[in-house]
């Protein structure tokens, strides 16, 4: 995971002063890229712990469609407790995006309008089996008619996925990204996701574009990062997912094999 360090690094060097929505202030830097291969182990970082189970667990619970802490999260990870209303309820956040954007279609025989909802993992997944030259194997998060009912707006808010020579590769648009704390989260997630998807289509896994809008260092994480800088990256660990159908794919299903990391950094979350 040299190519995450090399950013982290950039940043610091050249990230500038910027206030941000949380008031704890940043430094960032507009418009960057990097690429993980996965035939190459799996982007996960080394040089301090990422827990996995939670990246595991959230990702599960998105592919399901769901906007509650309750259903099948809260009792594993506190990612989202922070935005959650009193009932664990986010709004129409990305698991609902992703397999129930809503629209509306006209009724021929009422001349009413009646919703539906579309699949958009499901219509991705079907595009890479049956048209993978496509250029259109994309999924969408931000959905502006929905904005304002989302406890908080997607952060990485599109993919798309891109078959070539028996592989399959993706790049995801973070439109902001904090480095410390959501980033190595979103690379293994995101390299998770490629691999169930890669799997359910018959394809290899290969290459993870990371594409970030505001790539930011909340300032209060600095002596944090520059601690994990100074750590020397182990040998990446080899991701073992069960072959089932991807939506039947349970969490016992999923297991990293030969994590090797340094301790814990702990950042506070700016919410």
């Amino acid at each position: 995971m040299k190519q995450y360090l090399e950013l982290i690094q950039h940043v610091l060097d050249h990230g500038e002063r910027k206030e941000d929505r949380t008031g704890t202030g940043t430094l960032s830097l507009f418009g960057c890229q990097k690429k993980y291969d996965l035939r190459q182990g799996f982007p996960i970082l080394t040089t301090k712990k990422v827990l996995f189970d939670a990246v595991v667990r959230e990702l599960l619970w998105f592919l399901k469609g769901a906007t509650n802490i309750n259903d099948g999260l809260k009792a594993y990870t506190p990612i989202w407790n922070a935005w959650a209303d009193p009932q664990g309820e986010l709004g129409p956040v990305y698991g609902y995006q992703w397999r129930q954007w809503e629209k509306f279609v006209l009724d021929p025989a009422t001349g009413q309008y009646r919703k539906e909802h579309v699949d958009q993992i499901q219509e991705a997944i079907d595009l890479i089996k049956n048209n993978p030259d496509s250029r259109r194997i994309i999924v969408n998060a931000w959905n502006v008619a929905d904005i304002e009912r989302m406890a908080l707006p997607p952060c990485h808010m599109m993919f798309q996925f891109y078959v070539v020579n028996g592989r399959l590769d993706c790049q995801l648009y973070q439109r902001s990204a904090d480095l410390a704390l959501g980033v190595p989260f979103n690379i293994a997630s995101y390299a998770l996701l490629m691999t169930m998807v890669a799997q359910e289509c018959g394809l290899q896994p290969g290459i993870f574009t990371h594409t970030i809008g505001d790539a930011h260092i909340y300032l209060n994480h600095v002596d944090g990062l520059k601690i994990q800088l100074a750590r020397v990256p182990k040998p990446l660990p080899q991701l073992k997912v069960a072959f089932k159908p991807i939506f039947d794919i349970q969490f016992e299903d999923i297991v990293l094999e030969n994590y090797q990391y340094d301790p814990f950094i702990k950042f506070p979350i700016a919410v």
